[in-house]
């Protein structure tokens, strides 16, 4: 487990380039807290730490999904990013948003901002998950509590 205050959009990005540098091919990443907390830019710094272009990260909240090329050493081709705050989070919705296959793809890390519980319907039985727990402190930071693969903590 890694916790970590941040103060400014850039250090909650060098959080997640640094958990990128644990992250492999399969790996599904989620992301918990408030709107606002900072989890698409969470996003924009694994996007950027695994070779893709960091700009053209967006909050994925209308269109659910955005998928961005990487270009890792690692073998991670792409980052699958989602946004489920819209969804009903049934078995149905997120069969219709294709998230089976995108769970399940072998070259990418997944990135999924506010999972639903139907979410666990398709994870893959040896996928490695990290649960990233993104709150506001009193002021303008952010405590980021990451808990990675094997600690027994790793749904929502």
């Amino acid at each position: 487990m890694t916790d970590a205050h941040t103060t400014t959009p850039g250090q909650t990005e060098d959080v997640a380039r640094h958990l990128a540098a644990s992250l492999a091919a399969g790996d599904i990443v989620l992301l918990l807290g408030d709107l606002a907390a900072g989890k698409t830019t969470f996003v924009r710094g694994l996007v950027d730490a695994l070779g893709g272009d960091p700009d053209e990260v967006s909050s994925p909240t209308f269109v659910l999904v955005q998928t961005y090329p990487a270009t890792s050493p690692t073998g991670i081709a792409r980052v699958h990013h989602l946004d489920l705050y819209r969804l009903e989070g049934t078995v149905r919705d997120l069969r219709a948003l294709g998230v089976e296959e995108l769970v399940n793809d072998p070259q990418a890390v997944v990135a999924v901002e506010w999972p639903k519980d139907a979410l666990a319907t398709w994870l893959p039985q040896d996928a490695r998950t990290w649960v990233v727990r993104i709150e506001a402190d009193d002021g303008s930071g952010r405590w980021i509590r990451i808990t990675g693969p094997g600690n027994g903590t790793n749904t929502p």
